[in-house]
């Protein structure tokens, strides 16, 4: 079983890298990638987040489920763009150049297939660092790298619980489903989608009541240690700055600045090669 949004352990030079030098980059280049339509540099980042990616050591198929969901979204995106707006290419670079009609106001244009091809490297710039963000960091050191910039080390480590908690909800959900399909609930696809979805709830009822008790013990656990009590708190996972974290920073920085750049040199967000 996959499992979503999880850390997974393993020794590589992003792993090394303190969680709060991580969620910085992952702001950085997500500034950076969704603030400007240059395609020269849209397509440079897929190139780079890729190679992180093999850096990490993070198989594709440790990703493979939100890798086919976020694959499907892109592509529902750009056929309802395209549903609704068939002609928002040429509005906004200005020229039509007509490659064919598929009827009525639905007429393929390049300006269309770019603006297109544009958004399809800015999902690729950017769901690779925020899967390898997800994977490579460690939901305490997570909640250490929050509290590190600011956010009150309560709401820190509740994203932290919420973080660890995921892989166990996945974990009980497979478990409660063997359980029920070995007492004869046939959630396989030979049955229909209206039957699969009504016997869905003979597993969601028990999840739902094993999650509020395990959060009632979790709560009154926290309770009894006197849990945000302090205005401070040690953290074990907590890491100071090294000389790889710096420049990791600073690379990041270079990317926004570079994007900020070619905004102004562009005279707006969008890279015309039309005009």
């Amino acid at each position: 079983m996959n499992s979503v949004f999880c850390y997974i352990d393993r020794p590589s030079p992003i792993h090394d890298l303190t969680g709060a030098t991580k969620l910085t980059c992952l702001l950085l280049w997500s500034f950076a990638a969704m603030m400007t339509y240059d395609t020269r540099f849209l397509a440079f980042l897929p190139v780079f987040s890729f190679l992180l990616f093999a850096f990490s050591k993070i198989r594709l198929k440790d990703v493979s489920f939100m890798i086919g969901f976020t694959m499907v979204f892109m592509i529902l995106n750009n056929l309802l763009i395209f549903l609704f707006s068939p002609q928002h290419g040429v509005s906004l670079y200005g020229t039509c150049h007509e490659l064919f009609s598929l009827g009525g106001r639905y007429v393929v244009t390049l300006e269309q297939l770019f603006y297109h091809l544009n958004l399809v490297l800015k999902y690729l710039s950017t769901i690779p660092i925020v899967l390898l963000f997800i994977c490579t960091t460690n939901p305490s050191e997570f909640a250490a790298s929050l509290n590190r910039i600011g956010v009150k080390y309560t709401v820190a480590y509740s994203v932290s619980l919420a973080l660890r908690y995921i892989p166990d909800i996945q974990r009980e959900y497979h478990e409660i489903s063997q359980a029920q399909q070995a007492r004869g609930i046939e959630m396989s696809k030979k049955e229909t989608l209206f039957k699969r979805l009504k016997s869905a709830s003979a597993i969601l009822i028990p999840l739902i009541l094993s999650s509020m008790d395990r959060i009632e013990t979790i709560s009154n656990a926290m309770q009894l240690r006197g849990f945000g009590k302090n205005k401070k708190r040690t953290w074990y996972m907590g890491r100071p700055f090294r000389t790889a974290d710096i420049l990791s920073i600073i690379v990041c920085a270079l990317l926004l600045a570079t994007a900020v750049f070619l905004n102004i040199r562009n005279g707006s967000r969008f890279w015309n090669p039309f005009s």
